[in-house]
C-alpha cells in the first residue's frame, strides 16, 4: 500500500512587508526650517492680512456711501421742476453730470422764453460738460439756434454745417441741422441752396420727417423761382409726411 505523500508546507499567506505603504515623514531638519520661517515671517503674514481686510471692508463701505449719495442726487433732479429749483441743484452738484443737464434745461426755458442771449451761456456751459455723450448735439443744437436768435446768424450757422456735416453725429441730430439751414435760406429766398441741403437730407436720411419738411420747403419755393418760360422745378420727388 502506497503512503500518501506529504505535502509540502507553502509559504506563509500574510502580507509582504516590502509592499506595505510606508507614511510619509517630515525631516527633522524640515520641519525645523518651517517652523523657523512660520517665526520669523508669521506676525508680519497675519498683519497683512488684517490689512487687506480692512481695505476690502473700508471700499465696501465706500462704495455703499456712493451709491447712497448717488441715489440721494437723482432724487433731489427728479424733484427739480422750477427754474430756481434746477439752478439750486446746478449749484449744488458742479461738475455731476445731471447738473449738466439741468442746465441744459434752463437753457431749452430761456431759449423758448425768447432770451436768446440768457440762454446762449447756458447752451454753452451744457455743452461743455457733456462733451462725448449723447446730449453733447443737442446742446451744441440748441446754441446754434439761440445765436441766430440773438443776431449772432454767422456763428449759429457755421455751427449749424458743422452737425449737418459731421459724419459721426447721428442721422437725427444731422437731419435737423440741415433742415435748419434749409429754413434759413428759405426765408432768405436762397432757392438754389435749400435745393441743394435738400439733397443732402436725402443723403442722410430720406425718411426723416426733417427731410420731408425740407422738401416742402423747396416745393413752396419752386413757383416763384420759376422761368417764365414755365421750367419744371428742378427736384420732383415730394414726400407723403408731414
Amino acid at each position: 500500500m502506497s503512503v500518501p505523500a506529504q505535502s509540502t508546507p507553502s509559504p506563509s499567506r500574510g502580507k509582504d512587508p516590502s509592499t506595505e505603504p510606508v507614511a510619509p515623514t517630515v525631516s527633522p531638519d524640515l520641519d525645523e526650517h518651517l517652523h523657523g520661517i512660520w517665526q520669523k515671517y508669521g506676525q508680519a503674514f497675519l498683519v497683512l492680512c488684517g490689512l487687506l481686510l480692512v481695505f476690502y471692508l473700508g471700499k465696501a463701505g465706500w462704495d455703499y456711501i456712493q451709491a447712497q449719495r448717488e441715489e440721494g442726487v437723482q432724487e433731489e433732479y427728479a424733484a427739480a421742476a422750477l427754474p430756481d429749483q434746477l439752478r439750486a441743484f446746478v449749484a449744488a452738484h458742479p461738475g455731476h453730470v445731471l447738473a449738466a443737464v439741468a442746465q441744459l434745461q434752463l437753457a431749452d426755458q430761456a431759449y423758448a422764453a425768447g432770451r436768446a442771449a440768457e440762454a446762449i451761456p447756458a447752451y454753452t456751459q451744457a455743452a461743455d460738460q457733456l462733451k462725448g455723450g449723447p446730449l453733447e448735439a443737442r446742446a451744441q443744437l440748441g446754441l446754434a439756434m439761440a445765436q441766430i436768435q440773438a443776431g449772432q446768424t454767422t456763428d449759429g450757422q457755421a455751427l449749424l454745417h458743422q452737425l449737418a456735416d459731421d459724419t459721426r453725429q447721428s442721422a437725427i441730430v444731422r437731419a435737423e441741422a440741415g433742415y435748419q439751414l434749409a429754413s434759413l435760406a428759405a426765408s432768405a429766398g436762397r432757392v438754389d441752396e435749400v435745393q441743394k441741403l435738400a439733397l443732402q437730407l436725402m443723403q442722410i436720411d430720406p425718411n426723416s420727417p426733417w427731410t420731408q419738411r425740407a422738401f416742402s420747403l423747396e416745393a413752396s419755393l419752386a413757383p416763384a423761382a420759376a422761368a417764365p418760360s414755365g421750367a419744371a422745378p428742378g427736384i420732383s420727388f415730394r414726400p407723403t409726411g408731414k
